[in-house]
């Protein structure tokens, strides 16, 4: 993959708050050589109110971000996807669709923000946790160096990175 830009596709269950933070990140960290997307298994429709008030105050314009279906990706003539990342136990353990040209997957545990909506100061926490932890995660992928982004050896980091910033608990 070396001078390939390496398409990386966050997925959890709603597609709202997560892999919104993830895909921003990514989008802002990859230098060029990463692009991000992101998508859920049962889209919410919308991105998180919280998480988007929370990723403004950090710098994010979250305005051109929406909440869409994963087959929009499993379809024809969607972007290849070189890693495809679940950041929500729930949708690690669901049946993904099959993925044109077979990409390097890796699950990066995460809490969901949405689970308080009711009580916007902790979304806004728990935005923060996983905006850091994501942080961390997406630093060391877009430092690895190109000869390790072929596919095995993508796979291989990605799941190394997601053991080596292992927050204590990914529960808030």
């Amino acid at each position: 993959m070396t001078g390939k830009v390496v398409n990386v596709l966050f997925l959890c269950t709603g597609n709202s708050a997560r892999s919104i933070i993830a895909e921003r990140l990514l989008d802002r960290l990859g230098g060029g050589r990463f692009r991000a997307f992101s998508a859920g298994s049962r889209p919410s429709g919308r991105v998180n109110p919280n998480v988007a008030a929370f990723l403004a105050t950090e710098g994010f314009d979250t305005s051109a971000c929406r909440s869409k279906s994963w087959d929009e990706f499993a379809a024809p003539g969607a972007p290849a996807m070189d890693l495809v990342i679940t950041v929500c136990d729930a949708a690690a353990g669901e049946s993904c669709p099959l993925w044109p040209g077979r990409p390097a997957k890796a699950h990066w545990s995460a809490p969901d923000p949405a689970a308080h909506d009711a009580d916007p100061a902790k979304a806004r926490a728990v935005a923060r946790k996983v905006f850091d932890l994501m942080h961390r995660r997406i630093s060391s992928l877009v430092n690895l160096p190109a000869e390790s982004l072929d596919p095995a050896t993508l796979e291989a980091r990605a799941r190394e990175i997601s053991a080596a910033t292992a927050p204590d608990s990914t529960k808030d």
